[in-house]
């Protein structure tokens, strides 16, 4: 029951493109008690499936630069596989205190951010 919680808090905010992943790892590494390195893997696995319908959804209203997204997609692909690398060469304890320093950054960046007005092509 404590999973299909989890599953479905993380799926609502990752729906609001906040980041299930601040909510899913920290709850399965309180609840469930994996290793960081499988709660980790398992955001992984979670962010698939999330990824591909806000894609097919941001398709279909013509919201995608596909001129901006290739570097992206590429850098992306390259920085991807440099944190794996890295995050295999921590230790469990040392991964968890660089994702909570991670998420403490982006609150704090958060939280003192100006707004900046986007404006759409």
């Amino acid at each position: 029951m404590i999973l299909f919680l989890i599953g479905v808090v993380s799926g609502i905010i990752s729906g609001m493109g906040i980041g299930g992943g601040a909510v899913l790892i920290p709850a399965l590494v309180l609840f469930i008690k994996p290793e960081q390195h499988i709660a980790q893997s398992v955001n992984l696995l979670f962010f698939i499936p999330t990824a591909v319908v806000a894609l097919i959804i941001h398709a279909r209203n013509k919201r995608i630069d596909f001129k901006m997204a290739l570097p992206l997609i590429i850098f992306g692909f390259a920085g991807s596989y440099a944190g794996s690398k890295l995050a295999l060469s921590l230790t469990g304890t040392a991964l968890k205190r660089w994702f909570g320093f991670f998420l403490l950054a982006m609150g704090f960046y958060e939280m003192f951010r100006r707004e900046r007005k986007v404006t759409m092509r």
